[in-house]
């Protein structure tokens, strides 16, 4: 069977893959009891809950909790996503890094705004963080790549992140010859590895419910400081 696409263009219909999904969303979605959210007990800034929220996915077993999707738009205002590590989270903003020469670099060059998505399914609980972003020093860059893994470091050294890539042999002779450097030199520097830091403007607070009467908790920075509300599911 062909259906008609959004432009006029024909796609084969894939009735499988909905009869799938339509399974998924009838299950039960939580095995054990989710943690309560009293949203009239949250602090006056959203950083302590942040704190809270992170430490009680990762004690309840979350899979890289850490992991952060970061959403960009191009010099044309197209979209663009992807997940990366957070790096910290403190009155500064929420940190990730990366080469200032990958696509997302060159994307908050020319537009310096991004949204974080946090999403811990274990306790259904999400947090997403929009603000302007800035750069971290030469010198925070540094030690933020030095702290990491032998890993972290020889992927950095390749230094061609979103680049065109001609085969898997290139990747892993360019990998293997970092590896080498990365250990045979761990203060290495990687002149193109950049902290970036989301200076938040608003900061929501997402609890799931089973009957989904879920709980939304969005904080904005006001002239005054920080105003709380709750938002509609």
């Amino acid at each position: 069977m062909i259906r008609k696409t959004g432009r006029g263009r024909t796609a084969p219909y894939r009735g499988a893959m909905t009869d799938f999904l339509r399974v998924l969303h009838s299950l039960k979605t939580w095995d054990s009891p989710l943690p309560s959210f009293d949203p009239a007990s949250a602090p006056a800034e959203p950083l302590p809950l942040f704190h809270d929220w992170f430490a009680a996915a990762a004690a309840a077993g979350q899979t890289e909790p850490h992991a952060v999707t970061v959403a960009t738009a191009d010099e044309d205002g197209r979209p663009d996503v992807r997940t990366v590590l957070l790096h910290d989270a403190d009155a500064r903003g929420w940190h990730f890094a990366s080469h200032a020469t990958s696509a997302k670099g060159r994307q908050l060059a020319a537009r310096p705004e991004a949204a974080l998505g946090f999403y811990w399914p274990v306790q259904a609980r999400q947090v997403r963080v929009r603000g302007h972003v800035v750069t971290g020093t030469p010198e925070e860059a540094y030690a933020d790549l030095h702290a990491r893994t032998t890993g972290a470091l020889a992927s950095a050294l390749v230094a061609r992140q979103s680049e065109v890539l001609d085969s898997p042999a290139t990747l892993e002779a360019a990998s293997e010859a970092a590896w080498r450097r990365a250990e045979a030199e761990p203060d290495a520097p990687a002149p193109t590895w950049t902290l970036y830091i989301v200076e938040p403007s608003e900061i929501e607070f997402f609890q799931g419910d089973p009957h989904r009467r879920h709980i939304r908790l969005r904080y904005r920075r006001t002239p005054d400081g920080w105003t709380r509300e709750l938002l509609w599911p």
